[in-house]
């Protein structure tokens, strides 16, 4: 992925890194544009890092099967050949129109997009994730709340936070690398799916239930160790050189509801058939936008992307033609990657 300077143009700018702006960001590749993809999560992905990243997803055209993860992985190597920046951990606050009719978007962190055209992919709003107050500082530097590459994790006493799929997958997943998984919940129930929560119990993973991370020890970067309080007021010490808090995520269209936009209940933001929003220029994919018969699934957002992207080109440069052909029949259909 290509990292963005903090001002830039850009032909399109895509708010949201989750699948369906994953896939734009190759459409719009493929049509010729320049293209910017923002997000507010250090990682790309969206919901499926957010909730599910080991999962698997069953009714992605071509793929018997897919875990997030991979799926995640393999809409980023299909952008990749356009070279498209992404600018992460940015949350998108404001939006201005130019004189000349361009947009221009300015981040929570003062970063300016001007975009001669805006699509909207942000799923359901801004991913913010719940914070775990004791281990607040040392947040990027040994608290994570995704783990993108597992091999991190290898030989490290690893202790999770949370009682949802996301901290049970990440168990699983982690517990052949790492010297030790420890599963802690405040709860004695779990909200993760029961076979998954079997599968960690069958695998040995450690899962402390009515306890509570209540306190760090080391230094920031450098953790050596974590307290524990139960239920009854016991606390001990547990090994711990990372820790990965899976407390969920709140999401809400935050800034959004103040750009200018048509919004449904607060929640959606209706379109029309070519994905045009009340403004024009801009466009909305995937599980944010509403119209009649609307179906959130990922596969609807697949093909909501390429009708935004071909109309967005179209509004771009009304000299080239919303349909560009089928992508057999252009003679290269992606650049050679060197």
């Amino acid at each position: 992925m290509s990292p963005c300077p903090a001002d830039h143009s850009t032909d399109l700018l895509i708010v949201g890194a989750g699948p369906t702006g994953l896939f734009a960001a190759y459409y719009a590749g493929f049509r010729g544009l320049s293209v910017t993809v923002l997000d507010s999560l250090p990682e790309p992905g969206g919901q499926i890092n957010a909730m599910y990243p080991e999962k698997q997803i069953f009714d992605i055209a071509g793929f018997p099967a897919v875990r997030g993860r991979e799926l995640v992985d393999r809409l980023l190597e299909q952008a990749a050949p356009y070279d498209p920046c992404h600018l992460l951990g940015h949350r998108a606050e404001t939006m201005e129109r130019t004189t000349e009719g361009a947009f221009v978007v300015t981040t929570h962190q003062g970063a300016r997009v001007q975009a001669r055209a805006v699509l909207i992919t942000g799923g359901i709003g801004t991913f913010t994730p719940r914070p775990l107050p004791a281990a607040a500082a040392y947040e990027g530097a040994g608290l994570a709340y995704f783990v993108r590459r597992p091999d991190d994790y290898a030989g490290r006493d690893v202790v999770i936070v949370g009682g949802g799929d996301s901290a049970f997958d990440w168990a699983l997943t982690l517990h052949p690398l790492a010297a030790s998984v420890t599963l802690v919940h405040r709860r004695d129930t779990f909200r993760a799916h029961p076979a998954t929560v079997a599968a960690v119990r069958a695998a040995g993973v450690e899962i402390l239930t009515g306890a509570e991370l209540t306190k760090v020890i080391g230094d920031r970067g450098d953790i050596e160790a974590v307290e524990i309080t139960r239920r009854d007021g016991q606390t001990y010490r547990l090994s711990c050189r990372g820790i990965i808090a899976a407390l969920g995520f709140t999401a809400n269209l935050g800034p959004l509801l103040g750009w200018g936009i048509d919004i449904a209940h607060r929640r959606h933001i209706p379109v029309d058939s070519a994905m045009r929003t009340s403004l024009p220029g801009v466009y909305a994919a995937g599980d944010i936008n509403d119209y009649p018969g609307k179906v959130r699934l990922i596969a609807v957002g697949f093909g909501e992307a390429a009708t935004a992207v071909n109309n967005a080109a179209h509004h771009i440069d009304p000299e080239q033609p919303v349909f560009p052909g089928h992508s057999t029949d252009v003679s290269a259909a992606a650049p050679a990657v060197a």
